[in-house]
């Protein structure tokens, strides 16, 4: 391979697009800060390809695995044993990682790969000289259930042995998703807040595959769409009782909700005259920049671009299998930044359509989460790209 300074970034999920698309993001923000510089991804993501990616930066899909509700883990797609999968990932990432000869690495949230398949590929990676880098979102989940699945999963001897730094991409003042847990001696000190991760709408692309509302609408996004049902049949309960009286809405119902979830929603969001509703398009960051408001769950990726584009938004989080949604849209409705619905359903409860459209029709009046930011919060991109040029030849 020609003479250039290498970042390698390892994606574990198959499922979701929160962990590809802040990988994306952050390829892109390091290519563009240095003319030398070519960034690989490892990814596990089923619909990768449906997103552009910068010059010199490019992937490497590995088998997908998926995670059942029991916690079982079983292939995506191919008819395999779950430990034969297991086992060809672990080699396509550790041929494809020797043969990038990567100067840096960086891992997104797992700190040693699914069920343990990055290990060989990080250990090889260090006695050849690479820096490594585990990065984590604002929020994992709450300290205890956090605590106790890194100690099952053996984490920590990794955490002390092998990372040189641990880049979290929040702020220290609003969440510390290490607070509570028992981190080796030293670790701390390893640790860098970024900021989070802003986003821009990029430009040169055709035209959206969905045409997007010619009046001001709200946006009503689940992300991935593989938790989202709950949220999308709320809303749309909500135009089918109170449509006249609300804004016009797109919903986005995200690529991993059952299909049949998919078209029983799309059937109704047709007779619905204030409504439209499309499965995925993969430059969302255009779709938020174009909406009034926002309503979502609260994933990462959704509350970076919420803030980046300052849309006045309502989260309403899930709380389970991981508290994470709740635990960052309480804290961020505590700023200012933005509103928090909850579910009631999460709690056996039934939900209410006029509490819905109320939320909705307060969108209008809701301050902008430019009132409430604070200065460097969005910076994220900025600092990874400083905090990677003291690792960087």
């Amino acid at each position: 391979m020609p003479p250039s300074t290498r970042v390698l970034i390892y994606s574990h999920d198959s499922f979701g697009l929160g962990h590809l698309r802040r990988c994306r993001a952050l390829g892109g923000a390091l290519t563009a800060a240095r003319p030398d510089l070519n960034v690989l991804i490892l990814s596990g993501s089923p619909i990768i390809g449906a997103f552009e990616f910068p010059e010199r930066v490019d992937f490497v899909r590995v088998p997908g695995i998926i995670k059942l509700k029991d916690g079982a883990y079983v292939p995506l797609k191919l008819q395999v044993e779950a430990g034969d999968a297991f086992r060809l990932r672990a080699e396509i990432i550790a041929q494809a990682a020797i043969a990038f000869r990567p100067d840096l690495v960086i891992v997104d949230k797992e700190p040693l790969g699914l069920r343990g398949e990055l290990t060989p590929a990080l250990e090889a990676l260090k006695a050849a000289g690479a820096k490594l880098v585990l990065g984590l979102r604002d929020v994992l989940d709450d300290a205890e259930a956090l605590d106790q699945e890194w100690q099952r999963k053996g984490v920590h001897p990794a955490l002390a042995g092998l990372y040189d730094e641990i880049w979290i991409y929040g702020c220290d003042d609003i969440y510390d998703p290490l607070q509570g847990i028992a981190l080796a001696e030293g670790l701390r000190e390893k640790t860098r807040f970024t900021g989070y991760l802003r986003r821009e709408a990029a430009g040169g692309r055709p035209v959206l595959r969905t045409p997007l509302p010619e009046r001001p609408f709200v946006l009503v996004t689940t992300g991935g769409g593989g938790d989202g049902e709950g949220l999308i049949d709320w809303a749309l309960s909500a135009y089918e009782h109170f449509g006249d009286t609300l804004p016009p809405a797109l919903f986005v119902l995200g690529p991993f909700m059952e299909p049949s979830r998919q078209e029983e929603f799309l059937a109704r969001a047709a007779y619905l005259p204030e409504a439209a509703a499309m499965v995925f398009d993969a430059e969302m960051e255009r779709i938020v920049d174009r909406a009034a408001g926002v309503v979502a769950m609260g994933g990462y990726n959704t509350f970076c671009e919420i803030l980046s584009f300052d849309k006045p938004a309502v989260i309403v989080p899930r709380e389970k299998p991981r508290r994470e949604q709740w635990i960052r849209a309480r804290q961020a409705a505590e700023l200012g930044l933005t509103r928090l619905l909850e579910d009631p359903a999460e709690h056996g409860g039934a939900r209410d359509p006029a509490a819905m459209a109320a939320a909705i029709s307060g969108l209008e009046s809701q301050p902008r989460p430019s009132a409430a930011l604070r200065p460097g919060m969005m910076d994220g991109l900025d600092e990874v790209v400083r905090l990677a040029a003291r690792l960087l030849p």
